[in-house]
């Protein structure tokens, strides 16, 4: 064992694009998205306990403390795949707002990962840390690795890509929330789904051409996810000139990119208080 204590910042994802390619015989999505880390943080403190128990607290009173906490399930599959009987204190400060469509619960359970793969000295490598972190969730190996990263099948094929650009992104949740389960249930039940152009934005992306980046954003999710402020939000973001906006995740926050920090503030001074909680963040 080394350190007795360790702190992450564990920083919250964007889609810049995301499409569902079809529903794989286990149940699970295969998947196809080109994905950003922003500089929006929860905090995640973890240290060893010597007797096998793991002890969660949240700053968030509405989330679970329990295995209902997908940063709790992290340490549970981390012991689990390291063959060690050990326990953790974990403490998470929230600041990214869950059930949002920016890996708040991924996040955290990427950095719990991480934090004890050094508290415990087992020396696994990145890759090794995703595959446990797909059995949590899809976005969980995005977040071990951050960055701007095409994610694919059902999270766990990533591959790196040039640093996007530059440029400002605010981040709008209003206040409701979306089950990831659900909005998948919903894909499901849809017969006629319009995708976006998947091929078009990796050139893009893998070419650093911002342009065609900005042109291609997407989220096939926005087809059959009601989120009812979502288009007055859309209207503000392009009114103060907006490159692009969209849908994160499943939702229901809404993100719009911006070439200038004056734009940005002056879209997050437009957004009424009814909208939704806004944040002016920028790529990482």
């Amino acid at each position: 064992m080394s350190a007795e204590k360790l702190t992450l910042d564990a920083p919250a994802k964007i889609n810049l694009l995301l499409d569902i390619i079809c529903r794989l015989p286990n149940g699970y999505h295969s998947l196809f998205m080109v994905m950003q880390t922003v500089d929006l943080y929860d905090t995640v403190e973890v240290s060893l306990r010597n007797d096998g128990k793991i002890n969660l607290t949240c700053s968030e009173k509405a989330l679970p403390t329990d295995s209902k906490n997908i940063a709790y399930r992290a340490a549970v599959k981390f012991f689990e795949a390291a063959g060690i009987n050990c326990g953790a204190d974990i403490s998470l400060t929230k600041r990214i707002p869950f059930a949002a469509g920016l890996a708040g619960g991924s996040t955290d359970a990427a950095a719990v990962l991480k934090a004890l793969n050094t508290l415990c000295d087992t020396n696994f490598t990145d890759e090794e840390l995703c595959a446990i972190g797909v059995k949590l969730g899809a976005d969980v190996p995005f977040c071990i690795k951050g960055g701007t990263m095409l994610a694919q099948d059902i999270g766990q094929v990533l591959s790196p890509l040039p640093k996007l650009k530059d440029c400002f992104i605010v981040l709008v949740k209003p206040d409701v929330s979306v089950s990831t389960k659900e909005a998948f249930a919903e894909f499901d039940s849809c017969s006629d789904i319009r995708h976006p152009d998947c091929l078009a934005m990796l050139h893009a992306a893998a070419n650093s051409d911002y342009d065609g980046i900005i042109s291609n954003v997407g989220n096939v999710f926005e087809q059959f996810i009601e989120v009812p402020q979502r288009a007055e939000i859309k209207a503000i973001m392009r009114r103060h000139g907006s490159l692009a906006c969209c849908m994160s995740g499943s939702g229901p926050t809404v993100f719009g990119i911006f070439d200038s920090e004056e734009k940005a503030k002056a879209c997050i001074d437009d957004i009424p208080q009814k909208l939704g909680k806004t944040f002016l963040t920028k790529p990482i």
